[in-house]
């Protein structure tokens, strides 16, 4: 490896391990349900999302509940010492890509078949803290 590829790669490193996310993966959901219920707490600070998401009717709002508490598991773990109430984390990003498809086959009339396609999606959530200082100056 080159100096310039060896320098690029480990400051990636460094940037990803300041960041804290969390992935969940081959989730059993289609990526449009899925996306209707991340869009509800896209930018949000932690706690308001965490309440959103509790008290949200869809099923997809239980998986997302439990990544943002990983997610925020992670944060911990890597800033020992420090208070999330005093941090004032947020979701900084989420996102939602399609996962497998399972096709399966669903008999139809006249000795046809249609086929079925058994989505399932992965989702990347991402946490940061919110300065105070570059929201004035913005």
């Amino acid at each position: 490896m080159g100096a310039r590829k060896r320098i690029s790669a480990e400051r990636r490193k460094e940037a990803s391990l300041a960041r804290s996310q969390a992935v969940l993966k081959n989730c059993p959901t289609s990526p449009r349900k899925m996306r209707l219920a991340t869009d509800l707490i896209r930018g949000m600070e932690v706690n308001k999302a965490l309440d959103t998401l509790k008290y949200s009717s869809k099923e997809s709002s239980r998986r997302l509940e439990k990544l943002l508490l990983s997610a925020i598991a992670n944060w911990q773990a890597k800033n020992e010492g420090v208070r999330i109430e005093e941090s004032n984390l947020y979701v900084k990003t989420i996102h939602v890509d399609g996962g497998r498809t399972l096709k399966r086959l669903r008999p139809a009339p006249q000795g046809r078949a249609h086929r079925i396609r058994k989505r399932s999606n992965h989702v990347t959530l991402v946490l940061d803290t919110f300065d105070k200082e570059t929201e004035k100056t913005e």
